[in-house]
């Protein structure tokens, strides 16, 4: 999430301008969020605006109360 928050041009979330967590889900297995990722993905966005909706009524960042200085990244 800290590489998100400081993202830069060149990566998807800089490029796009994605600073806000809305939605996520738990998964005991890798396996398995990485098989829901790839479901949600082939979605219409209609269903994923939907179901973020369902779950952040007011699409508020999920991650505004999370201490991410303990992962910050020194670059050189």
């Amino acid at each position: 999430m800290a590489e998100h928050k400081a993202a830069t041009f060149g990566t998807h979330v800089g490029r796009y301008n994605i600073n806000k967590l809305v939605y996520f889900e738990e998964h005991q297995w890798i396996q398995e969020a990485i098989k829901r990722e790839k479901t949600i993905k082939k979605w219409k966005q209609e269903w994923k605006k939907n179901i973020i909706t369902e779950m952040n009524p007011d699409w508020i960042d999920l991650s505004d109360d999370w201490d991410l200085t303990v992962f910050k990244i020194e670059y050189d």
